[in-house]
């Protein structure tokens, strides 16, 4: 009696009292900056962070990505996979039960037996005193969070390049233009030399120069065409076109590249705080929770595996009496597994633990630094970035002043023809120079706020802003079902 009623109390405070084997995880200290600042750095902590360029354009582009873009849709896929892997690993925690039921007759040489029919609930519980299957648990939870802040790295990832795609593309109009004008300029250059040429003034040589340069653009213009048409395409697929959209469909536009909007003041100083909640970094730091907490399971391996099992049901040789109280059976057991020899599996399984929760830190400190080193390239090309472009902006002022008088020395007779290519050629090089310089400031300020983890954080990741995507495509699809529910209708009514 007394037996019976210690027994219960001892079992529960066996399960209550089980260790979880292993060390309980803690985040590595970094030799992280101490002066850093956070002022100024509103605008990269938006979850639209390119809302800042003011181009609907782009706004529009980043969301359709946002929606369609396939890379995006993996990762979102491998999100509910590691959802599934957590919902696994809580259930080894709990006992398993399950019903088992049949009838059957048997017999041998000298006849037939009896029928036997029998219905019972079995179930079957591992004592979890060791922890292994804890930390199996907690290690579902750190996969589910790193693939989850992979997704979120997915997303920061696309919108900066889509932004990237969008204003090289912007850059190529640019270019393309001008290319196209100093065509025009160059063929009118070429009939007017052609007069001269046909009238004595001016010697053959003089007329070839001038063509040679001509051609010369034209070709430029070409190779311009080209790598706007794979621009194109490349913005395409990031926002997640359809191999017919991207073959058919009239590409987007956005306005001339000198209407882009720049910040006034580029922030100064590295927000650690912001850089260490990257979610490349939590990402990285999930994987290393993980692997801290498969070295538990690992030293698992070296203790018993206790088992309780039990069944109650109903065994009887005449099926309509199945269910009666006298077929009622019931049974109770346990068992106990312990490793002897595995021929050094264990220690090996052990070893690799360990090895594997080193790999994840070295990855976690690189991924710590990359984000420090992006953040200060981002920061010091914006600030380069905007003097190229001023002094690119007065070498050009220069240059189309110089190109004005050259031409006026050229038709005075006072300067050569390769003179006066020479000041239009060096035109053409910083007219191109500087749009591509421009196209460097905007990219620079899409770079800063991927670096800076564009809006992303600890406690919501993309959160809000995902949550409002989904309910604007909730809404669309509804739309498009009503639509489409209502032109059916319209064309049975007329039939």
């Amino acid at each position: 009696m007394i037996f019976k009623k210690f027994f219960p109390a001892a079992l529960s405070a066996l399960l209550l009292t089980g260790c979880a084997l292993g060390p309980n995880y803690k985040r590595p200290e970094m030799d992280l900056p101490t002066k850093h600042s956070e002022e100024n750095f509103s605008v990269f902590q938006n979850y639209q962070w390119w809302e800042m360029f003011q181009d609907e354009t782009l706004n529009q582009l980043e969301k359709e990505a946002l929606h369609y873009n396939r890379d995006l849709r993996q990762a979102i896929a491998r999100v509910e996979q590691a959802r599934a892997g957590v919902t696994s690993a809580v259930a080894d925690q709990l006992p398993v039960i399950g019903l088992q039921g049949g009838s059957g007759r048997a017999g041998n040489y000298y006849g037939s037996g009896q029928t036997a029919s029998s219905g019972t609930a079995v179930a079957a519980f591992e004592l979890d005193l060791w922890g292994k299957y804890r930390r199996l648990s907690e290690a579902a939870r750190a996969q589910l969070l790193a693939t989850m802040t992979a997704k979120d790295t997915v997303l920061l990832s696309l919108t900066a390049q889509v932004a990237t795609a969008y204003f090289s593309l912007r850059m190529l109009d640019a270019q393309l233009e001008i290319a196209n004008q100093t065509l025009k300029t160059r063929q009118e250059s070429v009939r007017i030399y052609t007069s001269r040429y046909k009238a004595g003034v001016i010697a053959e040589i003089d007329l070839r120069r001038v063509e040679a340069d001509m051609y010369s653009v034209a070709a430029q213009a070409k190779e311009l065409e080209l790598q706007v048409r794979t621009a194109e395409t490349t913005l395409a697929v990031l926002v997640g076109a359809s191999p017919r959209s991207i073959m058919e469909d009239e590409k987007t536009r956005g306005g001339h590249l000198s209407e882009a909007v720049i910040l006034p003041e580029v922030p100064q100083g590295l927000p650690a705080k912001f850089l260490a909640n990257r979610p490349d970094v939590r990402s990285a730091e999930g994987q290393l929770i993980a692997a801290n907490a498969r070295i538990g399971v690992a030293r698992a391996a070296y203790f018993p595996d206790i088992s309780l099992t039990g069944a109650a049901g109903f065994v009887s040789n005449e099926l309509d009496k199945l269910f009666r109280g006298p077929s009622g059976v019931w049974a109770f057991g346990g068992s106990v597994s312990q490793p002897i020899f595995a021929g050094g599996k264990i220690i090996a399984q052990n070893r690799a633990a360990k090895a594997q929760y080193q790999e994840m830190l070295a990855a976690y400190e690189k991924t710590m630094q990359t984000a420090f080193k992006e953040a200060l390239d981002a920061l010091n090309a914006n600030r380069i970035n905007r003097e190229t472009f001023d002094i690119l902006f007065k070498q050009t002022k220069a240059l189309r002043r110089s190109y004005e008088l050259s031409k006026k020395q050229e038709d005075a007779g006072l300067i050569g023809t390769m003179e006066l290519l020479d000041v239009e050629r060096n035109l053409l090089q910083a007219e191109m120079s500087l749009v591509a310089a421009r196209e460097a400031e905007l990219v620079g300020l899409a770079n800063l706020a991927k670096a800076l983890g564009g809006g992303w954080n600890e406690e919501t990741g993309f959160g809000p802003f995902e949550a409002r995507l989904q309910a604007e495509a909730a809404a669309q699809e509804a739309e498009q079902q009503e639509a489409a529910a209502n032109q059916a209708a319209a064309q049975s009514g007329s039939k």
